[in-house]
């Protein structure tokens, strides 16, 4: 982490016909580098009992919320381009697929069938009990218009949703954490008692990072997480890296400070000695992952959303082994998985999906793999399904242009909106919010939360219209205030920062300003405040001098919070 890494502005390469193809794995990332040193996101640091940059529900959001569901997400990324044809085979479509791939392709005799027209390599044969128990559905031809073929794009897009990025520059907040920074407005200042979710791996994606924060608990690796779930600490302090880098005394004083007081480490130590695994895993980084997952829930950590992941799906050249390996792996810690949380009576509260950057194309390529495709199925896991299937339309294999992608039939967007929608309980309108505006087309995959009737919604252009929120007494609800309510920073001068208010109805304001160790350093405003815009200067307000420096500003309107970062220069 102390080798002299440069960040080049490159744009991203599509595939391996491209002569930068090896360069794009090996760019540097500075959202990696930041989060390695646990400096940056919600989940690296808590200082004087609050997060270093990260909100808490108010008592009736938290309420809400958790009377809704107790349902789990498990998020589990295939890194590198999972191969589709090999995941899922469209038994119609056979000798175009075994045509297309004469080296490659699987031999009948080493596919599972599943039903008459799809079936799955023998080898991940130790899904069959799920798909018998009715746990397991597989989505075909998952992707978007226009799909990316980078690696760095692609993952982008399948973390922020974002279709109208080019090269690195699409929107920098992910669908889930977009979803927490909704659910936890006041963050910054009051965190939620357990992590809203918990990542290993992949820690520059940005599937849980939102304007203000990363909302994920995130370690570079399951040892990691194994450390702090087996000793309640998060660093070990006696690492050669202090050794060697110059600024190894501020990490070692920084990384100290978060042992101590960290105390999320702490929640997920006694939830791991809480819960105990009941059945034998095997010895694999992604077994570790699922073995360590099933402790903390049948530990009742809290936790609602987990991310873990899975390398080497990269396969552009022997690809049979090594798609063998990885997705026999896969398949035999999903199935260990679902029964040791059986044994809890927790399976039908856990859903897990896969998803990758991009899928694989059909033809083989010169070194027994394949290069950087489009569509791919998205697997999906778990009791909550209430029966297997394979859902939607299987691409056709019949490619006119000779590209040989599978061009997508089913948009990621619509899992992403199914999942939180009627899964996680949120509010259709919020969901379409979260989705960057998509219109909500849900997919029937077992479960239902909104009520909502799948033939009729399913396939119209018109997206549902959301029930507006009333109160008897003309009233504007509690939960609705903070919605309501725009407030930002900005700078009139260099030196010399605002808050911009504009209050739709008369209130009462308190805003107070913490630093980074969530210690109070004064009260910005305590007054009424009119309908219409406001103008606070900060500097102004706070009686003694602000040292330059990173501030939090929390706003207090009723039972409502909400908290934003400032600088201060």
């Amino acid at each position: 982490m102390c080798d002299n890494h440069h960040h080049h502005d490159t744009s991203p390469f599509k595939g391996l016909e491209h002569e930068g193809h090896d360069q794009e794995h090996k760019k540097w990332s500075r959202r990696s580098f930041l989060q390695a040193l646990g400096i940056a996101g919600s989940g690296t640091m808590m200082l004087g009992s609050n997060l270093l940059s990260a909100s808490a529900p108010s008592p009736l959001t938290a309420a809400i919320a958790a009377a809704e569901t107790d349902n789990i997400l498990i998020l589990i990324r295939l890194n590198g381009g999972n191969d589709g044809l090999s995941t899922v085979i469209p038994i119609q479509q056979y000798d175009t697929y075994a045509n297309a791939r004469p080296n490659i392709y699987i031999p009948e005799s080493k596919v599972l069938k599943l039903t008459d027209d799809f079936g799955i390599p023998s080898y991940m044969s130790a899904l069959e009990p799920l798909w018998g128990n009715g746990q397991f559905k597989a989505v075909h031809g998952v992707g978007y218009q226009n799909q990316s073929l980078s690696h760095f794009t692609g993952s982008d897009i399948y973390a922020n949703t974002d279709l109208n990025t080019t090269g690195f520059s699409g929107l920098n907040t992910g669908w889930m954490g977009r979803h927490f920074e909704d659910l936890y407005p006041d963050y910054l200042i009051n965190p939620p008692a357990a992590p809203a979710a918990i990542q290993i791996g992949s820690i520059s994606n940005l599937v849980f990072q939102g304007n203000e924060t990363n909302y994920a608990f995130v370690t570079n690796n399951v040892d990691q997480l194994e450390e702090i779930a087996q000793s309640g600490e998060f660093y070990d302090l006696s690492n050669d890296i202090f050794d060697s880098c110059m600024y190894g005394d501020q990490l070692r004083f920084l990384r100290g400070v978060a042992n101590t007081t960290y105390e999320y480490s702490g929640k997920i130590h006694e939830a791991y000695m809480r819960g105990q695994n009941q059945v034998e895993y095997q010895d694999n980084g992604f077994a570790r992952q699922l073995a360590l997952l099933a402790r903390l829930i049948k530990g009742n950590l809290g936790t609602k959303v987990y991310m873990i992941s899975m390398g080497g799906f990269d396969t552009h050249g022997n690809q049979p082994l090594a798609h063998e390996r990885l997705m026999s792996t896969l398949s035999i810690a999903i199935n260990n998985f679902y029964e040791d949380i059986a044994f809890t009576q927790q399976d039908d509260k856990v859903l897990s999906m896969t998803f990758s950057e991009f899928g694989r194309r059909i033809y083989e390529n010169g070194s027994n793999g394949t290069d950087h495709g489009k569509a791919a199925p998205t697997l999906f896991f778990g009791s909550g399904l209430s029966g297997s299937a394979f859902v939607g339309d299987h691409p056709s294999l019949d490619e006119p242009n000779n590209r040989g992608n599978l061009e997508y039939t089913m948009d990621f967007r619509d899992l992403y909106a199914t999942v939180l929608a009627e899964w996680m309980c949120v509010p259709i309108d919020k969901v379409e919010a979260h989705l960057l505006d998509h219109p909500y087309k849900p997919v029937n995959l077992g479960f239902n939360c909104s009520g909502v009737d799948f033939d009729d919604i399913a396939y119209s252009d018109q997206p549902p219209t959301p029930p507006t929120p009333t109160d008897p007494d003309g009233e504007v609800p509690e939960e609705e205030i903070r919605s309501e309510i725009v407030h930002k920073p900005y700078y009139p001068t260099e030196n010399n920062p605002h808050i911009h208010l504009e209050m739709p109805f008369s209130a009462h304001v308190d805003i107070a300003l913490y630093n980074i160790l969530g210690q109070k350093v004064g009260t910005v405003f305590n007054e009424m405040v009119m309908e219409g815009s406001a103008e606070i200067n900060i500097r102004e307000r706070v009686r003694g001098g602000l040292s330059t420096g990173k501030y939090i500003y929390r706003i207090q309107v009723a039972d409502q919070a909400m908290s934003k970062s400032v600088m201060i220069m």
